[in-house]
């Protein structure tokens, strides 16, 4: 079984949908019906079902297309122009919608979900630490980890990809992020959190969508007693912090020292969402991200062959750093091309309020706006052979881009203002990973078809076993 549900052909018209590639938004959309759904769940148990599927459905129907999310009035985009609208107009026209009480018991008020004056003043305070400045000081630690994981692989060892990627990017996030070096607290909060990440997903497609919060369930108990693992780690790691008095280079302390513009800090409470934040952009992102990525790339010999020419001939035997980055082309190529088959982040939401238009047509308060990475990104209209895994398609040739794709159609860390404070720091991390494992070694995964399961994070859905391959 797979993720997808048929797709309109490039160039096809559809009712509702505009024609030819890289063609705008039609001057007056057409907005029409998804299918049919149940009394009081609507389309929610054809989503929860299989929310990939389902978004892809919607996709082949038209670019604008009306369902029904519970009892709530909800509108899928499908076009990049019309993403880019609701992205952009975001703390405008269209607000946060709220994600469930999963989503805020782990993620609690931080930069992700505040709105209005609150989300300015945290995002001022919390992205000078993610800067390209601040993520160069970062790059040591990435690499230096991805070492130490290459130094221990041995040719034919059979690894859990899954659990090595997330060990290792745990380890840089509690490194970066708390300044934590043992890989004992690594392991802590990286349980908690697959635990919270699971049981979000699970309430989020489930019944619990459309339970009032103080209904008890046992996924909502779950995801409490990780989140109370997680408080704990946090709070004695911030007390650490506190108590040691010295400047120290990782994200929490300048959490701990940046200031607004009153002068005032973040306080504990904010301090616990933002690293919390942070942790799930610089972990679980890149985790999946390199999971993904050495699975196309087993799957791809020709596309691995590429990958490990440019390596040797870009570090010509030494192990990459941030001033390599920007040198491997074709690296960043094969990191950004798993991002579009595999997006992190599968799905993008706004609620429109007073004044919400999208292509020109008034959008009802109230609405729930979806758009979907997942659906867009494999839209055929934008992409040739939108199935296939083809780096090249992202590489400028003659100084030519080798494919025109229009803004939007790949998003996989959002856009506009509220675009993900993280996407640098995920992005240096997968390639400068990727660059120093792939330099090493081939992966031989496991020939059986795996499939994405849309939780927090888009994950596959078993363990994804494969055979270390020294190259020669």
């Amino acid at each position: 079984m797979t993720t997808r549900a048929g797709h309109p052909h490039a160039g096809t018209r559809d009712e509702g949908r505009s024609t030819g590639e890289g063609e705008g938004v039609p001057a007056a959309p057409v907005v029409v019906e998804g299918p049919p759904g149940v009394p009081f769940l609507g389309n929610l148990p054809a989503f929860g079902k299989n929310p990939l599927a389902f978004f892809e459905e919607l996709r082949s129907r038209g670019d604008f297309v009306r369902w029904r999310f519970g009892g709530k009035p909800s509108l899928f985009i499908a076009h990049p122009d019309a993403v880019g609208e609701l992205l952009t107009e975001v703390e405008r026209t269209f607000d946060q919608p709220d994600l469930g009480i999963a989503f805020r018991t782990l993620l609690g008020d931080g930069v992700i979900v505040s709105k209005g004056a609150d989300w300015r003043r945290k995002r001022s305070l919390v992205q000078p630490s993610v800067r390209p400045k601040q993520v160069r000081s970062y790059a040591a630690t990435m690499s230096e980890c991805a070492v130490a994981l290459a130094d221990r692989w041995s040719d034919g060892q059979r690894v859990d990809v899954k659990k090595e990627m997330a060990a290792l990017t745990q380890l840089v996030a509690v490194r970066t992020i708390f300044g934590v070096d043992t890989a004992a607290d690594a392991e802590v909060i990286g349980r908690a959190m697959d635990v919270a990440q699971k049981e979000i997903g699970a309430e989020f497609s489930g019944m619990g969508a459309v339970l009032p919060d103080w209904v008890p369930t046992p996924g909502r108990a779950r995801i409490k007693r990780a989140t109370a693992v997680i408080d704990a780690e946090v709070s004695r790691v911030v007390s650490q912090h506190r108590d040691g008095g010295s400047e120290r280079p990782d994200l929490l302390s300048r959490l701990l020292a940046a200031r607004d513009e009153t002068g005032a800090s973040l306080s504990d409470q904010e301090i616990r969402d933002e690293t919390v934040t942070l942790y799930i952009g610089g972990h679980e992102t890149t985790s999946s991200t390199l999971v993904w990525a050495w699975y196309l790339l087993s799957r791809n010999p020709r596309v691995r062959e590429a990958l490990t020419e440019e390596l040797d001939r870009v570090l010509a035997g030494h192990e990459p750093g941030y001033d390599d980055y920007a040198s491997l082309t074709y690296t960043q190529a094969v990191i950004k091309e798993t991002l579009r088959l595999y997006p992190t982040i599968w799905l993008i939401t706004g609620l429109a309020k007073e004044g919400a238009t999208l292509g020109g047509m008034p959008v009802p308060v109230g609405t729930r706006v979806w758009s979907s990475q997942w659906a867009t990104h494999r839209d055929p209209r934008w992409y040739g052979d939108a199935e296939a895994f083809r780096p090249e398609r992202w590489i400028d040739r003659d100084g030519e881009p080798a494919e025109e794709i229009p803004e939007y159609a790949w998003f996989p860390f959002g856009g506009g203002p509220r675009v993900c404070l993280g996407t640098r720091f995920a992005l240096v991390e997968a390639v400068l990973v990727l660059a120093v494992l792939a330099r090493r070694y081939h992966l031989d995964v496991t020939a059986d078809e795996i499939l994405p399961v849309p939780s927090l994070t888009l994950q596959p859905d078993r363990d994804v076993l494969a055979t270390v391959r020294a190259r020669d």
